[in-house]
């Protein structure tokens, strides 16, 4: 099967496309026609080398799949070849507290299709057959693929970990990533009202068509001023900040951030040495959430929502495989709104 792969960390350009075997299903996997698989900033993090992060190389990347089921393996429903698919990324023994507990995320032994496990810029791929879910009738597979990760990073942020409500406000840092997306729309979807930061005006027009209520420049010095000038923000605060751009912002979210607020964060795109303040947190008890990923289970609802079309992916572009080093350069370039989606040929 034709693949992209990488044999060394470094730049776009040690991606190349390649011959792989095909995989054949194991006991308890199911042997997936790829049709669509979504970037993430993930990949380019695996593909430059990430500390502590080891792998057999030759790897493939790439966490968010959809496609057709073609095989199964032992022990799993001859009935799902041919169901059209959305693959849950995470991976999981699937038998340990955590996991029974439906917090797969925080399984020992937990993992990332594209970052510990081999991903889906190949044609087929095998994956656990726990991880699929039904691809909603309303979506075509390019935009099927754009949701798992970044949707389901974005609902454990919100729904799970900050437990948004109505008439709070959320502040989203970075609108215009995949996952910034994602926020956007859950906070809306809760009833939270949003203020959005992104670092062009075009990025900030879309993000006010999918119902920002105002934004601002992140490039512009003054941001922080602006954002606590918001009448109802002033000396109260935010309720929530959505963080995942790390050092650069760290500091101004500690300060904007309400008492009793929330800072939750996935990520550190801009640093992960953060000076934390913290008298910051303590004297105004804010609470400071980590957050990676989501569990299988909360699949379930966001694709529900996704099938009544009250969360919608939003692409940016797509490149066919072949194309995959143009894709990274890309996103590299952080020029786009929502998700950059490879697509195969056939």
């Amino acid at each position: 099967m034709r693949a992209v792969v990488l044999r060394r960390h470094g730049d776009p350009s040690v991606l190349e496309l390649a011959d792989l075997p095909d995989p054949e299903p194991g006991p308890g996997q199911a042997l997936v026609e790829v049709r669509a698989c979504a970037l993430n900033r993930l990949d380019i993090w695996v593909r430059g080398g990430m500390p502590g992060l080891k792998l057999p190389l030759p790897h493939v990347l790439g966490s968010d799949i959809a496609g057709v089921v073609t095989a199964v393996g032992p022990g799993v429903d001859p009935a799902k070849v041919g169901a059209e698919v959305v693959v849950s990324p995470g991976v999981s023994c699937g038998q340990c507290e955590a996991c029974l507990s439906g917090w797969d995320n925080l399984c020992p032994k937990y993992g990332i299709l594209g970052e510990q496990f081999p991903g889906g810029y190949c044609e087929r791929i095998a994956v656990p057959a726990q991880n699929l879910l039904p691809k909603p009738d309303n979506l075509d597979f390019v935009a099927a693929a754009a949701i798992p990760l970044t949707f389901l990073t974005a609902w454990q942020m919100l729904v799970v970990r900050a437990q948004v409500r109505p008439g709070q406000t959320v502040l989203i840092h970075a609108v215009g990533s995949g996952v910034g997306v994602a926020g956007l729309q859950i906070a809306r979807l809760f009833g939270a009202r949003v203020i959005a930061l992104a670092s062009s005006d075009a990025k900030l027009a879309r993000a006010r068509e999918l119902g920002a209520e105002l934004t601002f420049r992140s490039d512009d010095s003054e941001w922080e001023r602006r954002v606590r000038a918001v009448p109802w923000v002033q000396k109260r605060g935010l309720d929530v900040v959505f963080e995942h751009t790390g050092a650069a912002t760290w500091e101004a979210s500690l300060r904007l951030c309400k008492r009793g607020g929330v800072i939750v964060t996935c990520g550190a795109t801009s640093g992960h040495a953060a000076t934390t303040d913290l008298r910051q947190v303590f004297f105004r008890q804010l609470q400071v959430l980590g957050s990676t990923m989501g569990s299988k289970s909360l699949l379930f609802p966001l694709l529900a929502h996704v099938g009544r079309g009250e969360l919608k992916p939003i692409l940016d572009r797509t490149f066919p495989l072949a194309e995959a080093e143009a894709a990274h350069r890309y996103l590299d370039r952080r020029e786009q709104f929502g998700k950059v989606v490879l697509t195969f040929d056939r």
